[in-house]
């Protein structure tokens, strides 16, 4: 195995062995082979860099690449930007480490040699994010690099297989270009990548969530820390962020929203379909202080009447957010607020028992310009999982959950 830093400045000569310069920096071409060293740029002196392709490669060691053809045949260097510079573009750079869940810098890069067609080609096998990679950059250029290795090989070695390296790309059409995906990043679970996104600059934070789906993104902007949320929200694109905030809870869309210009949070209104857009606008009414500005207008409710059979049969049919129904609300014939039933009650429950029946004692509820103070009350002392919002007829408009009351709590 070879690393990247012991091909920096490595002498190269041709095949009458003349000194042709020396290597400055490690091409990848994604488009043709995105693990290949596509081009090796040499330079010396005041003479105009050289590039020479992967097929002229002869052999390679630690400080010393021979070339197998003339200094003539080399080509003249010209940018491109569809190259992945290996010193500029990754050594030092943050990638996204998937499966610790956490943002880590490059250190090194580790090749593998690779006979082709009697040439040899260097492959990237993995990025280095350790100490080993780190105790190289120091070392290089003072120490050499079979002193280097000696010494290194008592640390311990960390490294993320190249495949599974996910870029940090603040421009879309490079990220584009380089064919770098961001699917893995849709796994982790948007508390992890809020996380993530924290320790990154602005410009980075910006391009995962534009790379996200508007879901993911929305879990994620959800999680992320008001301040944060508001730069992103505002340099998006109107229609993505638009799109983003209907995929958010309204009371969560409500919160980003009061939060930004009132030119900004009036256009995105305007790009929310309708429904959604006029539920937004109702909670923005709402001091984000009271139980009006903490409710979710979104809640399952049934009648009173209702079995408990009934109740499941029409709950199969609704798009509920399981992940987040842990309790039915209940409404009398004049749809006023008469109870809640939790979840796990209706599951066990007889399959024709009224869902009158199931309601525990007290009944509690809030109306909507109670303060936040008296909403944590009320969940510590009938110790709540949702509290339900009625308006001054007794009409329930929303509801609180404790993982609201948590945020708020963690907020404060």
């Amino acid at each position: 195995m070879l690393h990247a830093t012991e091909l920096m400045g490595a002498e190269t000569y041709d095949t009458h062995g003349n000194f042709v310069g020396r290597v400055r920096e490690l091409f990848i071409e994604p488009a043709e082979a995105p693990n290949r060293i596509a081009h090796f740029l040499l330079s010396r002196g005041r003479f105009q860099p050289l590039v020479a392709r992967h097929d002229q490669i002869a052999s390679i060691s630690p400080g010393n690449l021979r070339l197998n053809c003339s200094e003539r045949a080399l080509d003249l260097y010209e940018p491109n930007e569809a190259w992945l510079a290996v010193r500029k573009d990754l050594l030092d750079q943050q990638i996204i480490d998937t499966s610790g869940r956490k943002v880590v810098r490059v250190n090194d890069v580790d090749l593998a040699e690779q006979r082709v067609n009697g040439n040899v080609e260097l492959r990237l096998l993995q990025v280095d994010v350790g100490l080993p990679g780190a105790f190289r950059r120091l070392l290089q250029g003072i120490a050499s690099p079979a002193l280097i290795r000696k010494l290194q090989s008592k640390l311990p070695a960390r490294a993320i297989l190249w495949e599974f390296v996910n870029l940090i790309e603040p421009d879309p059409l490079r990220r584009v270009k380089l064919r770098i995906t961001h699917e893995k990043l849709e796994d982790i679970h948007p508390a992890d990548l809020a996380d993530i996104m924290e320790d990154l600059s602005a410009s980075e934070r910006q391009a995962i969530i534009s790379s996200l789906d508007e879901e993911t993104a929305a879990g994620v902007l959800g999680e992320l820390d008001a301040r944060l949320t508001t730069q992103i929200v505002e340099k998006l694109d109107p229609e993505k962020a638009a799109d983003i905030l209907e995929e958010m809870a309204p009371d969560a869309a409500a919160d980003v929203l009061a939060e930004l210009p009132q030119e900004t949070s009036d256009e995105l209104l305007d790009e929310m379909p309708g429904q959604e857009a006029a539920e937004v606008r109702e909670l923005l009414q709402f001091d984000a202080a009271t139980a009006g500005g903490m409710m979710n207008p979104e809640f399952a409710f049934v009648g009173e009447s209702a079995t408990r059979d009934e109740v499941l049969a029409w709950m199969r049919g609704q798009d509920l957010n399981l992940d987040q129904l842990d309790t039915v609300v209940l409404v009398d014939t004049t749809a006023q607020f008469s109870g809640i039933v939790p979840v796990a009650r209706l599951l066990l429950a007889a399959p024709g028992q009224l869902m009158k029946d199931l309601r525990p004692e007290p009944l509690v509820s809030v109306k909507p310009d109670a303060e936040e103070k008296e909403v944590f009350e009320l969940f510590d002392k009938y110790n709540l999982r949702m509290l339900t919002v009625v308006d001054d007829g007794n009409l329930p408009i929303g509801t609180i959950t404790v993982d609201d009351v948590v945020s708020r709590l963690v907020r404060a």
